[in-house]
């Protein structure tokens, strides 16, 4: 196994941090290293900004109940942005342009751009020995972070990202077996028994790592997530409110 696929098995998510900010060769490494990722027709559809300011960071932590943003060396923010793309363009042709981006295919396309970054930067932290972890919650902070962080339409924060020195090595969470994930020609629908053999296996991890133990396993975390009535439509008409009309 090589060193690439050595550091990514070795990926667990860090919520501890050291009080060592990055330095800026760190910061400008990883920004370099996200901007290389693939992009559909070389578009670029996404846009990272850091966060210094120590008071923002910790408005966005309460609201995020996520203590890791303000403790981290260095948080960044991984956006979708469309916007920059129309800056070129005459009034005539934005409008047109609006138009065409509110689509949900480009929205689609500049989340999976912002995915492909965000992971580059993500392995590109890890191999400078540097903790990560990936914060989804930020999105409870709307849509006040969208004033805070100054958006324009067509710009929408999509995830936080905490990095730094780490002060802990948790046990690393078990994936779902290969033979759940990947197929060949077409998708096996046979999976229940794949699924209740991969619950027993996180039942057991949850029971037995060293910090928060619980009796969980990962279907019971998603049903009883998905089996109640979940107050999203807020998200979904913000988006709307940042030109993507998701059609």
């Amino acid at each position: 196994m090589n060193e690439v696929l050595q550091l990514i098995h070795q990926h667990r998510s860090i919520r501890k941090f050291k009080n060592i900010p990055l330095t800026a060769e760190q910061i400008e490494a990883i920004v370099d290293a996200a901007q290389m990722a693939p992009t559909s027709a070389h578009m670029q559809p996404f846009s990272i900004i850091g966060v210094t300011d120590h008071e923002l960071r910790k408005k966005i932590a309460v609201h995020s109940e996520n203590p890791s943003i303000e403790e981290c060396g260095y948080f960044f923010i991984f956006c979708a942005d469309l916007h920059r793309m129309m800056l070129a363009a005459g009034p005539e042709q934005q409008e047109k342009m609006s138009r065409n981006l509110s689509f949900s295919y480009f929205y689609q396309t500049a989340v999976l751009s912002a995915a492909l970054a965000l992971q580059n930067a993500n392995l590109a932290a890890e191999s400078m020995g540097l903790g990560v972890v990936i914060i989804g919650g930020i999105n409870s902070a709307l849509p006040s972070l969208d004033e805070w962080l100054d958006l324009p339409d067509f710009v929408i924060p999509l995830v936080g990202f905490a990095v730094g020195v780490p002060d802990e090595h948790p046990e690393q969470k078990p994936r779902l077996p290969r033979f759940a994930v990947f197929f060949e020609n077409r998708y096996d629908r046979d999976l229940k028994e794949q699924v209740e053999s991969y619950d027993r296996d996180l039942e057991a991890y949850y029971g037995a790592r060293t910090n928060n133990k619980q009796k969980a396993s990962w279907s019971g975390k998603f049903i009883a997530m998905l089996d109640k009535d979940l107050p999203l439509e807020g998200y979904t008409e913000y988006v709307k409110s940042k030109g993507f009309d998701l059609k």
